[in-house]
């Protein structure tokens, strides 16, 4: 049965709504509450609708009552917690926010937590809007995503901060659409296959770098409206390119007109001010432990894909999630009811979000940023897994970073940051991170972090990165690692694009472009990145001359390449490495080529192989082992006659 009010029945949330909506289930609640435009009793304006149980009272306020909160109060539905009002006249792009007296009859201000659109900062308040009038022609990408499978296909994720990509002249945002008509034509043509971006949901504060949310379903207004945005994903689809957007329900921001105690009390933050505090951010965490926390996170994932058409979203902060006392330094431990650190309802929350995302949507990419080494992240929930399908390999990518900005003849002694990796490289499945937080706040560029002189640090970061392309695993790279920025992220100027007026970083543009073409190209690059069969070490105990050598496998027969990485300074000719099989090989890659910046230790022509076995292979070659680069190598047939990259 409805619940009735007045005249405007049909304009209120239904009873089986709000019992989904307190059980945790309604996961299209965006639907139900916030600021609807539609017509009732034959009227047109706008419902609005909040979930304040503790509030003693709750009205609208906004620019068509000059803020107001005596004009339209709010009526609860009883028992819900949830109060509505259905204003007749109001339009899009009407201001609101909602007023509301706390248990202790103190007033406040808070902007809607399912608003579409906000004011653009400094300004706060909620902005009535459509989200039905955008016309999507993106049907080609939508069914192309759910031919094939995701893990069998390459991937190369460019993160991007829209804010800081590129600038005006005049130091301001580019637009969505501006966006679009130039950020997402360099990601085709520098090859990536994804755009993560971060900053797209609402926040107040531009160094947070979105981090710290205000609106969770309101696009981010400092670069344009809703249907701009999706102007801006309807383009990347319409060019192959999916998009990813960062995601955080760990925690959200203590902003006044925010989530945190939003009806007076604490209510998305837990009661217990040690469990809501997270000093180190100068955060409130979500409860999970409350139904309505639970739709209310997961209807946002659903909503971004629903209505954005969002292809995935990278989750933040998830061991923050998991574990009690991760990142969070209390003067006392915290413990869950079995004496445990593990966080039960945070848990059981990521293992329903990924049901139900990957229920409606089964080609999603639901990406863990989680740092720990707990196991069974990509796993089912019904083995006992989280239920993502990827998590960043974000110990790869520190000991790969600590070992590069070690001097060349400290290497040998450290030669296991290397090759730990393969212990675990198929426990999970992987994305192998260069992400934001590894070139900022002190931690200096990908290319300022290399040892060496200068010619020294462009070939220490071509070896890296190609090492990086050939490793088990799909690729992210945060902006500007393409081209060599050098000085590391600041997060509020644009990215350093005069260096390409420069030969070097000119040059390292040109091999990134190249290697991503490579990789997109060569199939035994990322067939199987998640699975043993698809590596095998040829040489993985080289330290003195810090040199490693392993194979990357296709499913076909012969489908396979050898990679060969010299992370020392010294050219090795006649190097001899074992390969699997007789015939002639040839070299189809090498950083260390003169057009990109290289010294020119390429190997040319065919290469023979003898008849002898080495490396635990049943044949032999020798070749030549360029300084700080990596040579890729693969058999020679009818159809591959020549090199496949000059």
């Amino acid at each position: 049965m409805k619940t009735v009010i007045g005249q405007l029945e049909e304009s209120y949330p239904s009873d089986f709504d709000l019992y989904l909506f307190h059980e945790g289930t309604l996961y299209e609640s965006y639907k139900m509450l916030g600021a609807h435009i539609l017509t009732s009793s034959g009227k047109e304006g706008v419902r609005f609708a909040v979930w304040a149980p503790h509030a003693k009272k709750v009205s609208v306020v906004g620019n068509f009552n000059d803020w107001n909160g005596t004009d339209h109060n709010m009526k609860r539905i009883e028992h819900s917690g949830i109060w509505v009002l259905f204003v007749p006249g109001l339009k899009e792009g009407d201001l609101y926010k909602y007023e509301i007296h706390s248990p202790e009859n103190k007033r406040f201000l808070k902007a809607d937590p399912y608003a579409f659109y906000s004011e653009k900062r400094p300004n706060t308040a909620s902005i009535v809007q459509r989200l039905d009038t955008f016309e999507w022609k993106d049907s080609k990408w939508v069914s192309d995503k759910k031919k094939g499978n995701i893990y069998h296909k390459p991937m190369s994720i460019y993160e991007v901060h829209p804010g800081t990509w590129k600038q005006t002249e005049l130091s301001d945002f580019y637009s969505y659409r501006e966006l679009a008509d130039s950020l997402v034509e360099y990601v085709v043509d520098n090859g990536f296959t994804h755009i993560e971006l971060m900053a797209i949901m609402e926040h107040p504060f531009d160094k947070s770098w979105g981090y710290q949310v205000t609106g969770y379903y309101s696009v981010n207004s400092r670069y344009g409206s809703p249907n701009d945005f999706k102007y801006f994903v309807n383009l990347c689809h319409q060019k192959g390119i999916g998009v990813i957007l960062d995601w955080v329900p760990a925690h959200f921001c203590k902003d006044s007109h925010g989530l945190a105690r939003f009806d007076g009390t604490p209510l998305y933050e837990p009661i217990d001010h040690n469990r809501a505090n997270r000093p180190i951010w100068g955060t409130f965490n979500f409860d999970f432990t409350k139904p309505e926390v639970n739709s209310f996170l997961i209807s946002n994932v659903m909503f971004w894909m629903d209505v954005y058409h969002i292809d995935g979203v990278r989750v933040d902060a998830v061991s923050s999630m998991i574990y009690l006392n991760h990142d969070n330094p209390l003067p006392e431990k915290l413990h869950n009811q079995y004496g445990g650190e593990e966080n039960i309802e945070a848990i059981q929350f990521l293992k329903k979000l990924n049901e139900v995302v990957f229920n409606k949507y089964p080609h999603a990419l639901m990406m863990a940023e989680e740092a720990t080494d707990r196991p069974l992240i990509t796993s089912p929930t019904d083995i006992g897994g989280l239920g993502f399908n990827y998590k960043w390999n974000m110990g790869w990518a520190n000991d790969i970073l600590r070992y590069m900005k070690l001097d060349t003849r400290e290497r040998p002694n450290h030669h296991n940051l290397l090759t730990f990796s393969f212990y675990y490289a198929f426990s999970e499945n992987f994305v192998l991170p260069f992400s934001h937080d590894d070139v900022v706040h002190g931690k200096r560029s990908l290319l300022n972090k290399m040892p060496g002189d200068y010619w020294q640090k462009f070939a220490n970061l071509r070896l890296l990165l190609g090492y990086f392309m050939a490793h088990p695993g799909k690729k992210l790279l945060f902006m500007g690692g393409e081209f060599g920025q050098f000085i590391e992220w600041k997060d509020d100027e644009q990215l350093d694009w005069f260096l390409l007026q420069y030969e070097s970083h000119t040059k390292l543009a040109l091999y990134f472009r190249t290697l991503q073409q490579f990789y997109r190209e060569t199939s035994s690059l990322w067939r199987q990145d998640h699975d043993q069969e698809g590596f095998e070490w040829i040489e993985p105990n080289n330290s003195s001359q810090s040199i490693l050598t392993f194979m990357r496998k296709g499913k076909r027969k012969g489908d396979y390449c050898i990679v060969v990485c010299n992370f020392s300074e010294e050219t090795h000719y006649q190097h001899r490495i074992g390969v699997p099989s007789q015939g002639k090989y040839m070299e189809v890659f090498n950083s260390d080529a003169l057009n990109f910046g290289g010294s020119g230790q390429i190997n040319q022509g065919s290469l023979q192989v003898k008849k002898e076995p080495y490396h635990n292979q049943r044949y032999s070659m020798n070749i030549t082992v360029p300084p700080l680069g990596i040579s890729i190598f693969m058999k020679q047939t009818k159809k591959r006659a020549g090199r496949v990259i000059d």
